[in-house]
Order: C-alpha cells, then sequence, then structure tokens
C-alpha cells in the first residue's frame, strides 16, 4: 500500500502551506474584526472574497473533484487531497472556503457532476464552481431519526409537470446564508417502493415559493456563518427537470455524495487536532504553576505524547481509507471509511479537550478558537452518519467473516 503523494500533489501542498503562512493565518484576526462589523452571525466579509482570490491565483482551487469532468481535467486522487484536506482543517473557518472545497458544496457539486443534467449543470453546478453562490443539502428532519435516511418523510409527489413536497428539514447546512441560492432535497417520491427505492433528490431554488426558513439552529452555542437552518415545504412546486438522476435513486444518490465527503472531514479534523496540538504545546510552555511550567508536569507530558500518538493513528487510518477509494473503489473501501468516521472525530475531541484542561480558563472562552472546535467536532459524531451507524457496518463486517 502506498501512500505517498503524487509529485503534483507535493507540489500542491507546497503552495497551500505557504498559502496559509502568508494569508489565511494572517487573516483570521481580520475575519473576526469584519464578522463583528457587520453584525451578523450569517454575514460574508471581504477577507474571504480576498482568499477566495488569492487562492485561485495559486492554482488551489475546486481540487476535491475526484473523478475527471469537462471542468476538471486532471482530478485529484482522493489520497492526494485528503493530505491537502488536513491542512486546511487548520483554519476550519477560512481555508476550506477560500479553496472553494467547503462543505456542503463539495457534496453538491459532485452529486451535480455526476447526476446531473446539462441543464442543471449550466445553472447550478458552473456558478458553485465558480464560488458565486453557495448551496445546501437537506435530507435530516426532526421528527424521525435521520441516522436511518430510509425513514425521511418529506413527501415529493408528481403532478403534472411539477413535483410539490410537503415536509419539514433541519440541519440544512448553508441554508442561513444570503449567498445559498439552491438546496438538494431528498425525499419520497413512492412510499410503497422497496426501502431502498423510495426516495429522490430534487434541486430546489431557495427563492422558491413554499420554502419558508423557520429558524437558524446554533451549535452548543454557536452560530455558524453559513447556518445549519430548518426549513419548512409547504405545497413547494418545482418542475420535474428538478429531479436528479430517476426516481427512486435518492439513496443510492446519497451515499454517493457521502464517501469523498467522509474522507474530507476526517482528514479537516486531523488537521483541526494538529493545530489544537500546537495552541497546547505553546500554553504549557508559557505557564507556570506550582514552580515550574506546565510543560515539565507529567500529566501535561502524558497529554501531548498521546495526542501526537492518537492523531497520527488516525491520519494513517483515514488515508489507508482514502487509497482504498482510489484503487478498489467506495465499496471497497467501506470498513475504512466507517471506520474513520469513527475515529477521527473522537480522536480530534480527546485532543482538543486536552488543550483546553491546559488552557485552564482561557480554553472555554472565546479568546482561543479551541471552544469553537470543540462544538464543531461534537457535531461530526453524527454528521453524515453517527457514531453507532458506523461501528455497526463494521461489526457486521467483521461478524460475517466468522460465519461458515
Amino acid at each position: 500500500m502506498n501512500l505517498e503523494q503524487t509529485p503534483r500533489g507535493k507540489e500542491l501542498e507546497a503552495t497551500l502551506l505557504e498559502f496559509m503562512d502568508s494569508h489565511v493565518y494572517p487573516a483570521e484576526a481580520v475575519y473576526e474584526e469584519q464578522m463583528a462589523a457587520l453584525g451578523d452571525p450569517h454575514g460574508h466579509p471581504q477577507i474571504v472574497e480576498d482568499l477566495k482570490a488569492e487562492a485561485r491565483s495559486r492554482g488551489l482551487w475546486n481540487l476535491f473533484l475526484p473523478h475527471r469532468t469537462e471542468w476538471t481535467p486532471e482530478p485529484l486522487s482522493n489520497l492526494d487531497y485528503a493530505y491537502l484536506a488536513e491542512i486546511t482543517g487548520r483554519s476550519i473557518a477560512l481555508a476550506p472556503e477560500a479553496m472553494n472545497c467547503a462543505a456542503p458544496d463539495t457534496g453538491n457539486m459532485e452529486v451535480l457532476s455526476l447526476f446531473g443534467t446539462p441543464e442543471q449543470q449550466e445553472q447550478w453546478l458552473l456558478p458553485l464552481l465558480n464560488g458565486e453562490i453557495r448551496s445546501a443539502f437537506a435530507m435530516t428532519e426532526p421528527d424521525v431519526a435521520s441516522s436511518d435516511a430510509t425513514n425521511i418523510q418529506l413527501s415529493i409527489v408528481r403532478d403534472g409537470d411539477d413535483y410539490v413536497l410537503n415536509g419539514r428539514k433541519w440541519w440544512t447546512s448553508g441554508a442561513a446564508s444570503d449567498r445559498c441560492k439552491i438546496m438538494i432535497v431528498m425525499g419520497k417520491t413512492d412510499p410503497d417502493a422497496p426501502r431502498h427505492l423510495q426516495q429522490s433528490m430534487v434541486l430546489v431554488p431557495m427563492d422558491t415559493p413554499g420554502v419558508t426558513k423557520v429558524r437558524d439552529l446554533p451549535v452548543f452555542g454557536y452560530q455558524d456563518r453559513e447556518g445549519h437552518a430548518e426549513i419548512d415545504f409547504d405545497d413547494v412546486r418545482v418542475p420535474v427537470s428538478s429531479l436528479l438522476s430517476q426516481e427512486g435513486s435518492g439513496f443510492a444518490i446519497a451515499q454517493a455524495r457521502l464517501g469523498p465527503g467522509r474522507i474530507h472531514h476526517c482528514m479537516r479534523c486531523i488537521g483541526v487536532a494538529e493545530r489544537a496540538l500546537d495552541l497546547m504545546c505553546r500554553r504549557v510552555t508559557e505557564r507556570i504553576a506550582f514552580g515550574r511550567p506546565l510543560a515539565e508536569q507529567g500529566v501535561i507530558r502524558e497529554w501531548i505524547a498521546d495526542s501526537r500518538i492518537e492523531i497520527e493513528q488516525a491520519r494513517l487510518l483515514t488515508l489507508k481509507a482514502a487509497y482504498l477509494m482510489d484503487t478498489v473503489g467506495t465499496k471497497g473501501a467501506a470498513i475504512e471509511i466507517s471506520a474513520i468516521k469513527v475515529v477521527a472525530p473522537n480522536v480530534a475531541l480527546k485532543v482538543v479537550d486536552r488543550a483546553i484542561q491546559a488552557h485552564g480558563g482561557a480554553g472555554v472562552s472565546d479568546d482561543f478558537p479551541l471552544a469553537a472546535m470543540y462544538a464543531g467536532l461534537r457535531t461530526l459524531r453524527f454528521a453524515d452518519g453517527p457514531d453507532e451507524v458506523h461501528r455497526r457496518q463494521v461489526a457486521r463486517t467483521e461478524l460475517a467473516r466468522h460465519v461458515d
């Protein structure tokens, strides 16, 4: 198993590291100032557009698509992109969007590139690839256990040349922003079909009559800039040309969408963990307790050692999953993808928690990014499938090896 980057991957990594040092990290304070001046937690500060222009000029743009398209003729492998995703995780609020590689747009662009019609691609995919608009993915619902996607209840009913949508979604990430112009919505077109063929996906513009943003959901009290909206669909009509692929393909599209996205999430988690470990090491060398620097306390050294060991383990497992996706496909890498989705957020949470403890009261304040990191990482333990679902999949496969 070769986990080495290609020459192009190494070149892009060097370019990205320089971009992070020269532009992204210095922009973090500017970003906070501009957001405060806007007075809108879902506002769009100028510094983001400045970073996007700089990233694009350096060739750090739309690097997430792992398959060849007319817009990305030289795609990166999942393995090459995994190394870059980790680096972007070190400045999670800025770097992914600066490179037009932020969720949920990445997954939505991948869906549109794989399943969209030429007309859908021209109307929605091209503006997304150009970073002109944002998008949302509406699947989770408040009234059912959405960890089982077959539970979703939003109805999509054919009525002449239209589909009519009725139901409610929540945790629709990205939908709180005024820059969000389009949603991919998953619902049921045929409740009587086999369990995994009942669902379909349709494109719904945000300004469609009957679409109502009920509220923006905070995460541990934090309002993410693109938001996580609860949305009501009341007799929402869209033309039948809004259907992605064909009726009954919604579940399969969702699975295709989540594979690469889980790699991206996990590598960004590792990047967050690396940033937290760096903050912890800096802090413990600057603070003295009981007559000596915190860095000389045995328990602190244990935290640092365990953090390094766990980060390295999580990184290797995630890179293995990316390698398998490139070589044997998403199905062949299914167990590793499930495993990393459990491991990476949990490891990152442990590292951030230790860093918070090392910072004392400052760790739970907004003076450092640690509390916000913790909130975001904790969410990932059920986003794109909760830990329990992924553990269930791993255990099922392991047990099958022992059945005659």
